[in-house]
């Protein structure tokens, strides 16, 4: 079983999380998913959803990452602490995965110096700020560099976790899942819809 930690601070955006989560959910014999924030306890999406979370210091973390994005992100990316965290999990990780803006949180962890990666559309300005030696894809409904795989806005965070999962597990588990969730899967990265250029 491999641990897939679900990073959520207040003000995390529900299905940046959530939809991965579901996605993951469906191989219960493959993938764990925990849900964890700085201190633990509970924490509350833009939608007011309340999530009940560990803390950083509680979990195994050696997991996967995936860090959603969400308005929180705009508060976070100055905070010293979590940012520090946040690195030392990240450099842990086998893998990290980000949706939306949390590719903003990793970009300030210096992780993504050097490396490509994308964030959503409409925030592009804002989150590329927190990262200038970051190559910056424009056009991308996700983004693979190495252990990192970035994704464009909410939804585009579904079509990363299964491309993911097709990675790791192969094409036909992630076509399966898609199916059994009836979701319409965008399985080319490069297709993106909402592209700036």
């Amino acid at each position: 079983m491999i641990d897939l930690n679900i990073v959520l601070f207040d003000g995390f955006e529900t299905l940046d999380a959530l939809g991965p989560a579901e996605i993951f959910g469906k191989l219960q014999d493959e993938y764990t998913l925990n849900y964890i924030s700085i201190n633990g306890g509970s924490i509350i999406s833009s939608q007011q959803l309340s999530v009940n979370t560990v803390a950083f210091a509680e979990i195994d973390d050696t997991g996967i990452l995936l860090i959603p994005g969400g308005i929180g992100t705009r508060k976070l990316v100055n905070d010293s602490e979590f940012i520090s965290e946040l690195k030392r999990l990240a450099n842990k990780a086998p893998y990290v995965l980000t949706v939306c803006t949390g590719s903003a949180l990793l970009a300030r962890t210096d992780l993504l110096s050097g490396k490509r990666a994308t964030t959503n559309k409409v925030a592009f300005e804002w989150a590329s700020s927190n990262g200038l030696d970051v190559k910056w894809a424009k056009k991308a409904r996700w983004v693979v560099d190495g252990k990192y795989y970035t994704s464009s806005g909410v939804s585009a965070g579904m079509d990363m976790a299964l491309g993911f999962i097709s990675d790791i597990n192969g094409n036909e588990t992630a076509v399966a899942v898609a199916r059994g969730i009836e979701y319409i899967w965008n399985t080319d990265a490069r297709n993106d819809p909402f592209a700036l250029e």
